[in-house]
């Protein structure tokens, strides 16, 4: 562990300033100095995250079965898995959390350790196209789809609903984009405006955008629900939306 500070304590948390001066148009990392101030960043960018994160803990307590594996894959600093792990009633479930960035794992197991609920947690930091997958209840992919290369979308969807139980689910947020160009235009228009709400100026919000736009690829909800069923999942609903950021259930039948 490459952190400095004792697993007892929570890692120092910043605002995030990282596009609020002129800067290379680098593609956007999950690397150290995202880390240091991704809460701040996902709060002021992804409206209705701080709706998502706790109705987490809702589904998984209604979903997860006894004796399964929960996953949460690109958990990043694991405020969705604490939100599993809270939902979680069964001792004998094993919870855990996948990420490539090894930054985020690092800060990740911090905040499992502040937290005092006793279920384990195993944190795994690999490649979640790689990662072993099996009878799994609840998997959530909260904004992680979204980085995955599209080709590769299909092949990870139907890992996990094969690693599904029947009366499983999958979790899935994501920002997405419309088919209709108006609504495109107004939805965009509507998280800018979010963002400036947030505090955040036109210089970052236009530098963020360029930076991240090559490595997050949305797509529609009508390709993200026919992927699912394709995948193996038998009904798709979307529980929650906030402008181009939605979250949905995949139910895999008993």
């Amino acid at each position: 562990m490459s952190e400095s500070k004792p697993p007892g304590q929570a890692p120092e948390q910043t605002t995030d300033r990282l596009f609020a001066t002129q800067r290379r148009p680098d593609d956007f990392r999950f690397d150290a100095s995202v880390a240091r101030v991704f809460p701040d960043m996902i709060r002021r960018s992804v409206p209705g995250y701080t709706t998502i994160i706790p109705m987490i803990e809702v589904i998984t307590e209604q979903y997860v079965q006894a004796g399964s594996n929960c996953y949460d894959l690109g958990c990043s600093l694991g405020a969705s898995t604490l939100a599993m792990r809270h939902g979680i009633p069964y001792q004998d479930c094993r919870l855990f959390g996948v990420d490539n960035s090894s930054a985020m794992i690092e800060r990740c197991e911090h905040y499992i350790a502040l937290d005092d609920n006793p279920l384990p947690v195993t944190l795994r930091c690999e490649d979640l196209l790689q990662t072993e997958l099996s009878n799994a209840s609840v998997t959530t992919l909260n904004f992680t789809l979204q980085f995955v290369a599209p080709e590769a979308r299909a092949q990870l969807l139907a890992r996990i609903a094969e690693a599904t139980r029947p009366g499983g689910v999958l979790i899935l947020s994501e920002k997405i984009h419309f088919e209709s160009e108006q609504e495109q235009n107004i939805q965009t228009r509507l998280h800018h405006e979010f963002k400036r709400a947030n505090g955040y100026s036109d210089l970052e919000i236009s530098q963020k955008r360029t930076a991240i736009e090559r490595v997050l690829i949305p797509e529609s909800l009508a390709a993200h629900k026919e992927r699912l069923l394709a995948a193996g999942f038998n009904d798709v609903v979307v529980w929650y939306q906030c402008f181009n950021f939605v979250s949905m259930l995949a139910i895999k039948s008993d």
